[in-house]
């Protein structure tokens, strides 16, 4: 079971000591992969990711929410990068839910009207204007992300997606801008592209964080501003 992750593990291994090194070695590769990856998507994507986190922080301070989703492994990337914004370690919470923790509601509306429509639904209950969707995929084809990114965009939320591989259909839906902000990881590796994904998520709350206290500190020494 471990043959696509450790291919040199053959099934009868008898030299302990030689698969401990090899195991070492392939841990180090990956790891220095990791952060090449990481270093080059962020240097693709800093400016995309500064017009993003204005966007954000224009909705937030007009009292916009976050919402996101995704399917599998990314659901539970959605789900962190929704607690980022909501509960940080440090700066201010800000509203963010993910619309693939409700268990009940996921699995209600997957039996009732379609597992394609699971988040576009949510979306249509819980959304305003002025909220924000974050589409979390390493494929960006995901039809049930795709649907949930049109409905939001009908309703003019500021629509968000990552991807990785060529973007697939969310990278399209940029390119004819009918998608805000789409972030591609250029990789071949699911892996890869969810650990530089985490990346970018971080980066775009920091940089979200800082332009809110800076919003702030204008308001406060701005006559009749916020104090």
């Amino acid at each position: 079971m471990t043959d696509f992750l450790y291919p040199f593990i053959e099934g009868q291994e008898d030299d302990v000591d030689a698969l401990l090194v090899d195991l070492a070695s392939s841990a180090r590769a990956k790891a220095a992969e990791s952060a090449r990856l990481q270093e080059a998507s962020l240097r693709e994507l800093e400016p995309a990711i500064d017009a993003c986190a204005t966007a954000m922080t224009d909705r937030f301070m007009r009292g916009g929410r976050l919402y996101t989703f995704g399917n599998g492994g990314s659901s539970t990337d959605a789900a962190t990068l929704a607690s980022l914004f909501s509960h940080p370690a440090t700066g201010r919470p800000l509203p963010a839910w993910s619309l693939a923790a409700d268990q009940a509601v996921v699995t209600a509306l997957g039996n009732d009207v379609g597992f394609e429509l699971i988040f576009s639904r949510q979306v249509i209950a819980h959304s305003r204007p002025m909220d924000i969707v974050v589409a979390m995929s390493t494929s960006g084809n995901s039809d049930d992300l795709v649907a949930a990114l049109a409905e939001a965009r009908r309703r003019g939320l500021l629509t968000i997606g990552f991807a990785g591989y060529d973007g697939g259909r969310m990278a399209e839906l940029s390119a004819v801008g009918e998608l805000d902000h789409c972030f591609t990881i250029r990789s071949q590796s699911i892996h890869r592209i969810q650990e530089s994904q985490a990346r970018v998520g971080h980066l775009l709350w920091v940089r979200t964080q800082d332009l809110i206290a800076q919003s702030r500190a204008r308001a406060a020494t701005t006559p009749g501003g916020a104090r």
